[in-house]
């Protein structure tokens, strides 16, 4: 029994041991493949997964019989020449390019890669330098972030800095796919791009923002996003700088610098996105000029130049097949290590197959020529090479090679596809790092509110997306202490902190600016918002002061916009940090904020519209103007919740002395109706204080006795009443010459007379009473029928203030324009406003005799002392659009409801269209084909025209609004009448915003 025991325990441990080797066994392999240490299992390893990579690259039969045949005819020199990528610019002077020419047919080069110049000049020299090839050239470009990064005119899309803060990979895949079509149409075959740096090093000088970011991870995914896009429309990227550049602090441009990591380390940690985007069939790797003594054990030797790293590591062992390229020859990293010629032997012997960038091709042809003679170089090593650069000739096209299309070059390169793509990529990548008491977003537009600028570049497109949310006050920065006296003023100031949009500029606060920045936090609640490279933080000890911080990474027109938009809500904050800043903020790091339903700003094509059909709204304005319709005008147009096109037309008066500006002034007449007696009505209807058959002898004991006594409040709002259109009540004020009678007016306030009508007149203040007796002792028609008339909403404005014992003006700002934000609408603008933004509405020639700017056009309206129910409002196409926009979202606005979906659905009833009568109560609908607008809208769309030449119109089922605003009736309405509506520019418009729309 003892010894069964004995002998069962003896063969379990011998189980154990077997069972516990194999399990080591699987563990040691599996470390082996991870660290990429030189063994035969590891190169099996690799052997095995290469043959099931990702690639369109692969070698076809027709590839390589073109490749075998072109090579067969090669003589030597031109063997060699393929070697050899070349500088050239398309700045410079004939001497330039003749040095180029003579390159091409003398030495036979391979590539061209181009640096600084412009999209035409290059692509015409591209065919100048093609045309002089026996075998058609590889044409390259450094174009990490677009063609603008060596060309000017062409776009450029964010670093990849900025790219390592979005999530969302679809839309780095689509950067490169924009990318890659725009080199492809200018005949550029790589993309020395991407960049697979890690940059784990914040003072590195020469990565930095070219980087994704400091996590393997993160970076790896983004680079094969790129790379995949990219290669997508057959351009061929290249992966750099091999075996890793993101840890150094010098540049290998002026120096070799010194990376001192271990073997494992670098294999972990740098070569980690190199492995990805070789399984995804990456076509080339760009070997850097580095100093890596533990692959490298020869001192002061490039990488570049190393047998071990070209060879063993990035073939060998890591199974790369495709193109490897030099860094630049010329750069000290790599010139300073070896002479022209002995440097071409040196890293073409230690496995490069591409000399990017040489010194000086002929002597190092010779050279060349010298060392295959002797045997250094031999036909099989030459033929490697050469062979490889052939099939990725034939890989890029070049086997059937075309001249790149000159004709709508610019054009094609910079389409509108790029903005709408630049909006959502900053969208995606705006980083929240810190939101304490959720200061983000700004809901409280009653709150004084600063903004001061730190920073030495521009900031006007982030001030005017600011501004068009609310009242923002530039507060210059002075001497801190004045400074921070000035801010005391403020309930909240808002730091920018704008740099130069250039990768390599030092985007550093200076330490001033760092001394005022604390000093501004210790005393006010902040908001700091960093508009350069997120490292630009590190210098800031800490944040407990600072209630808020933004990262938008780059100083761009678009970024600005962006940021704006989430400050307050219109858009979401997505973005995580790419790098980590110090303790405070680690990569990955990124706080979503609330999206409130306020008006963002996109591109068309981002709401499904297209922005070339759109700019045609400009040739229909610039009718209008030219015809005398009106001599200037704002149109704006938003879809889905965002601004998608808002253009300012001709000047405020036919002198053409001041142009119209978006935040100028214009008098709505109207209008004003349904943007500030209407949504009044409609909170008083939301709280029961009125219903629909309330009567109006109820509403106002005024009509209590009157012929209107029974008129009911549906009635009243769908001029269902029977009332007279109107009254020119400033008649029984006039002389028989038209001059203002002194029984009514004064030309200065005195007692009993200090309402103001205009410059130098005002009414007696009993008037009003005049004008309200009036209106109830009118007669009313006795058939119910559809008849517009002022009196509706004369009638309304009473009831308003004595339903709630405040005035219209009052009402309609603490209501509504306060907290929408609507900070360019009001009455009687001169209060507030400079008359030079405020367009004219007439010379008045009649009444009150004289230029009537800043003054309700209206005369009614104006003998009210310019607050009408009716008219008396001046507002701009932007501040009109938040309230269209509100009644759009049926009440709700930037995260507030003001009344009820339901009372919103009442109000846009069309409660007599069996009658005829196309009307919501207070809104005017599409009315057949002679109403006021183009019959593309749809029934359910609503709005109102005004008759300065004015339109405010919504549409639910296409989520469109349209707001026109002019000054047609300046300098008079004249005897042709209203041109404007007769030749239906305000229609004609709408008619394009509905084509535009993508079906």
């Amino acid at each position: 029994m003892k010894n069964s025991i004995i002998k069962i325990g003896l063969f379990l441990a011998v189980l154990f041991l077997i069972i516990n080797c194999g399990v080591s066994k699987k563990n040691k392999t599996k470390a082996i493949v991870d660290k990429s240490i030189s063994t035969e299992k590891k190169e099996t390893y690799i052997a095995k997964n290469k043959s099931e990579r990702k690639s369109f690259l692969k070698d076809s039969d027709a590839e390589n019989r073109w490749a075998d045949s072109i090579y067969s005819k090669m003589d030597l020199d031109e063997k060699l020449g393929q070697l050899f990528f070349v500088s050239a610019y398309s700045n410079k002077d004939s001497v330039h390019e003749n040095k180029i020419k003579a390159l091409v047919e003398n030495y036979k080069v391979g590539g061209i890669i181009f640096f600084q110049g412009g999209p035409v000049r290059q692509a015409k020299l591209t065919n100048v330098y093609q045309a002089k090839a026996k075998v058609p050239m590889f044409i390259g470009l450094d174009a990490e972030w677009g063609l603008s990064m060596r060309l000017d005119s062409t776009y450029r899309y964010p670093w990849n800095m900025t790219l390592g803060a979005i999530q969302d990979l679809n839309l780095i895949e689509n950067v490169g796919k924009n990318m890659g079509a725009e080199c492809k149409r200018m005949g550029i075959h790589f993309n020395f791009a991407p960049v697979l740096d890690i940059n784990t090093n914040p003072l590195n000088p020469i990565i930095g923002n070219r980087s994704f970011g400091e996590n393997k991870v993160n970076v790896g995914n983004r680079a094969v996003a790129l790379m995949k896009g990219i290669q997508s429309q057959g351009v061929l990227c290249t992966g750099k700088h091999f075996p890793g550049h993101g840890d150094t602090s010098s540049d290998s441009h002026k120096t070799l610098p010194i990376v001192s990591f271990s073997k494992e380390r670098i294999d972990e940690v740098e070569l980690y996105p190199y492995k990805q985007l070789f399984d995804e069939g990456l076509a080339s790797v760009m070997v850097g000029h580095l100093n890596i003594p533990s692959l490298e054990p020869r001192e002061n030797y490039p990488s570049s130049a190393s047998y071990e790293v070209v060879t063993n590591l990035l073939q060998k062992q890591m199974g790369f097949d495709g193109l490897i390229f030099t860094d630049g020859l010329g750069m000290k990293g790599a010139s300073n290590f070896k002479g022209v010629g002995d440097l071409e032997l040196a890293v073409l012997q230690a496995g490069n197959d591409i000399f990017l960038c040489p010194d000086d091709v002929p002597t190092a042809v010779e050279k060349l020529k010298s060392f295959y003679a002797d045997g250094q170089i031999t036909e099989d090593r030459l033929a490697h090479s050469v062979k490889k650069i052939l099939h990725y000739k034939y890989k890029a096209g070049l086997n059937k090679y075309k001249p790149a299309d000159l004709q709508n070059l610019q054009q094609d390169i910079n389409g509108p596809q790029n903005d709408a793509l630049h909006y959502k990529l900053y969208e995606n990548a705006i980083t929240v790092l810190k939101n304490e008491k959720e200061i983000l977003p700004i809901k409280n537009l009653n709150q004084k509110i600063a903004y001061v600028k730190l920073g030495d570049d521009d900031n006007s497109d982030f001030i005017n997306a600011l501004k068009k949310y609310t009242e923002i006050t530039e507060v210059a920065n002075t001497n801190v202490d004045t400074l921070n006296a000035e801010l005391k003023k403020y309930d909240l100031v808002i730091i920018g902190f704008h740099k130069i949009n250039k990768p390599w500029e030092k985007q550093d606060f200076t330490e001033m600016e760092l001394f005022s920045l604390q000093k501004i936090a210790e005393n006010n609640k902040v908001i700091l918002d960093v508009f350069a490279k997120p490292y630009s933080l590190l210098p800031i000890p800490n944040f407990d002061d600072i209630e808020g911080v933004i990262v938008s990474y780059q100083n761009a027109a678009i970024s600005q916009i962006v940021s704006a938009e989430i400050l307050f809500g219109a858009k979401e904050a997505k973005g995580k940090l790419p790098v980590s800043i110090n303790e405070n903020f680690k990569v990955n790091e990124g706080l979503t904020t609330q999206k409130i339903d306020r008006l963002g700003f996109e591109t068309p094509e981002n709401v499904g519209m297209n922005s070339a059909i759109l700019s045609k709204i400009d040739a229909i304005a610039q009718k209008a103007i030219d015809g005398k319709m009106a001599p200037g005008m704002q149109v704006l147009v938003a879809r889905k919740g965002n601004v998608v096109f808002q253009k300012s037309y001709g000047y405020h008066t036919y002198d053409k002395d001041v142009k119209v500006s978006n935040t100028d002034l214009f008098d709505v007449a109207s209008i004003s109706k349904m943007i500030s007696t209407l949504p009044n009505v409609m909170q008083l209807y939301d709280k029961n204080k009125v219903a629909l058959d309330t009567k109006l002898g109820t509403m106002l004991p005024l009509f209590a006795k009157s012929n209107k006594k029974d008129i009911s409040f549906k009635e009243l709002l769908n001029h269902y009443a029977g009332l007279i259109a109107w009254s020119p009540f400033y008649k029984s004020t006039i002389d028989a010459k038209g001059y203002p009678l002194a029984k009514y007016y004064r030309k200065i306030p005195e007692k009993n007379f200090t309402t103001k009508v205009a410059d130098s007149l005002f009414i007696r203040n009993d008037y009003h009473d005049t004008i309200m007796k009036f209106i109830a002792d009118s007669p009313i028609s006795i058939k119910k029928e559809y008849k517009y008339s002022d009196f509706t909403f004369i009638i309304l404005k009473e009831y308003l203030e004595r339903a709630t014992h405040e005035k219209l003006e009052d009402l309609s700002k603490e209501n509504f324009y306060n907290s929408i934000g609507m900070n360019y609408t009001t009455y009687n603008p001169l209060s507030r406003f400079d008359k030079n933004a405020i367009a004219p509405t007439e010379i008045d020639t009649y009444f009150r005799h004289q230029v009537i700017q800043g003054y309700v056009h209206d005369m009614a309206a104006a003998m009210e002392g310019g607050i009408a129910g009716h008219a008396g409002i001046f507002s701009n196409a932007m501040d009109v659009a938040k309230m269209m926009q509100l009644f759009l979202q049926k009440g709700s606005y930037g995260g507030k409801r003001y009344f009820s979906a339901a009372t919103f659905d009442t109000f846009n009833t069309c409660f007599y269209c069996a009658e005829g009568v196309e009307r919501g109560l207070g809104f005017d609908k599409r009315m057949g084909k002679d109403g006021p607008t183009c019959q593309c809208t749809s029934p359910s769309s609503f709005g109102h025209t005004g008759f300065t030449g004015n339109m405010a119109w919504v549409d639910p089922e296409t989520e469109i609004v349209y707001v026109f605003l002019s000054n047609r009736t300046y300098p008079e309405v004249g005897e042709e009448g209203n041109k404007l509506a007769k030749e239906k520019i305000r229609e004609d418009i709408q008619k394009i915003i509905y084509e535009s729309i993508i079906k």
